[in-house]
């Protein structure tokens, strides 16, 4: 009986979890975490693509090996894609092998991150200090100095190449 509780309970979440984003709702937790840049669906809507605004908004992820910024080699600076902040040095980038960009450590008061219980596990959840946009997660198998692994969307991120 309790398997079957818990099975229903999970089919449950899943399936209000699924009419939320039907809708086009965050789905984030309240955790009254504030951010610099507050912008209304409708005004992320207007300057994000669909994907990005997935991805940022609504904690969607892109598939992985499609994002352009895996293989990305020069020299510079990642961005949020949505309000600009300067995240990620190209000097912490590796290739993790995983499908998406990743980083050893983000830049200095950059990125935050909160618990997430999504997909019935527990993971480390990345995003934006300024915007609270969501970027990745963050693991523990990651290269030295850190041991961490950034593992980020490509679609929430721009490159700005350092000057030659």
């Amino acid at each position: 009986m309790t398997n079957r509780r818990k099975f229903l309970m999970a089919g449950a979440a899943l399936a209000a979890w699924m009419v939320a984003r039907s809708f086009g709702l965050a789905v984030r937790a309240a955790d009254g975490e504030t951010f610099e840049v507050v912008k209304t669906n409708e005004e992320w809507r207007a300057i994000l693509t669909a994907d990005q605004y997935g991805i940022l908004r609504q904690e969607d992820t892109e598939r992985p090996f499609t994002s352009a910024l895996n293989h990305e080699k020069r020299k510079g600076i990642f961005h949020c894609a949505g309000c600009g902040l300067a995240l990620y040095s190209s000097e912490a980038k590796y290739d993790s092998g995983t499908g998406w960009p990743s980083f050893w450590q983000s830049l200095p008061d950059a990125v935050r991150t909160r618990e997430d219980n999504s997909l019935f596990m527990t993971r480390v959840e990345c995003h934006c200090r300024r915007c609270g946009g969501h970027l990745g997660h963050v693991f523990d198998d990651g290269p030295p100095p850190t041991g961490k692994r950034h593992c980020i969307n490509g679609l929430a991120l721009t490159f700005a190449p350092a000057a030659a």
